[in-house]
């Protein structure tokens, strides 16, 4: 059977300073499109996955330049629902040495945070589906997303579709009048496959690892055992635990990594220097989206799996741009222990 992976959440338009200005400097902004899942579903179609993208646009001509952007990457967007005032916004900042980088969101009332619970027909949308995946993010939003997303949930339980998440814990996002806390149980609860990082686990499930100093730029390992075993104590469905390991040196300088916890064993990623970060948005997604290509492709293989994640990850700091637009061949070459960036010829 060929895999077919449905993604769920909201798109936005992503406006950048050029370079390094700050928003105060900037006389003009770079475009382009992105968002957790979005992005995911960008990696696999890449890697030539069956990748299916669910969200709601609004019908204008922003909507379509967005929808259009999506079919470039070869993602399928039949299930995609055109309604509502507008395309959220999201600004970003991107920080040099000591000062980091700032987003700043413009995403109230857009066509994404105003869908219901019944507006998208699961049961005919997860069809065929083998893996069905969403962010923490998305929750965050509306109360109306939390329900669609729940539904999503339920139904993809009920036809034994995988579900992962991506915990991804946005503090300025959760607006609506409820906590992380109180929404995310329950949908976790769902989920075969939770990813996150030292914050979204203490943030969104009160679990807290121990002997972690994330600015120090080093980050132990070992310390996510625990939180792993507490996660899948707490829920029961959850199979794999994965934890990205980023120990921020500077705005350009991350070490970066991963651990795959499966009940029994803890594997760990070659650990990578990025010295010189030309993006970072996007980082975590571009790790879920080979995370799962990986699961996908090496099977009964976590460990090749997370090491394929972690070196598409690492490539993706080096493009501009949410979307991680790199080749299996290309993370292969680097799994393998090529990082010259000799020019191919």
């Amino acid at each position: 059977m060929t895999p077919r992976v449905v993604s769920f959440g909201e798109i936005m338009l992503r406006l950048s300073t050029p370079g390094y200005q700050r928003f105060a400097q900037a006389t003009s902004f770079e475009a382009c499109y992105g968002g957790g899942e979005a992005n995911v579903a960008a990696s696999l179609a890449n890697y030539g996955i069956e990748s299916s993208f669910v969200t709601a646009l609004p019908k204008n001509d922003i909507g379509r330049a967005c929808h259009m952007e999506l079919k470039k990457y070869g993602i399928d967007t039949n299930d995609i629902q055109f309604g509502g005032e507008r395309l959220g916004i999201y600004f970003l900042e991107t920080g040099a040495v000591a000062r980091a980088s700032k987003v700043v969101y413009d995403r109230a009332y857009s066509s994404f945070a105003q869908i219901k619970k019944g507006q998208f027909n699961w049961d005919e949308i997860l069809e065929g589906a083998t893996w069905f995946h969403w962010t923490g993010i998305t929750p965050a939003v509306s109360q109306g997303a939390a329900d669609v997303c729940l539904e999503a949930i339920q139904t993809a339980n009920k036809k034994g579709i995988t579900v992962s998440c991506d915990l991804n814990y946005r503090k300025n996002l959760w607006k609506y009048g409820k906590s992380a806390s109180e929404v995310m149980p329950e949908l976790v609860a769902g989920c075969d496959v939770v990813l996150g990082n030292e914050e979204d686990a203490e943030m969104v499930l009160g679990i807290k690892p121990e002997g972690v100093d994330v600015t120090g730029g080093h980050v132990e390992a070992e310390a996510y055992r625990s939180v792993s075993q507490q996660i899948m104590k707490e829920y029961p469905r959850v199979k794999k635990v994965i934890t990205t390991l980023r120990g921020s040196v500077s705005a350009n300088h991350n070490s970066w990594s991963g651990v795959l916890y499966d009940g029994k064993n803890l594997f760990t990623a070659p650990t990578y220097q990025i010295t010189h970060i030309v993006d970072r948005v996007g980082g975590g997604d571009s790790f879920m989206g080979g995370l799962i290509y990986g699961l996908l492709t090496y099977k009964n293989d976590d460990e090749k799996a997370l090491c394929f994640a972690t070196a598409a990850s690492c490539l993706k700091h080096t493009i501009h741009g949410d979307f991680n637009q790199v080749t299996v061949d290309e993370v292969e070459k680097l799994m393998g222990g090529d990082a010259s960036g000799r020019v191919s010829r």
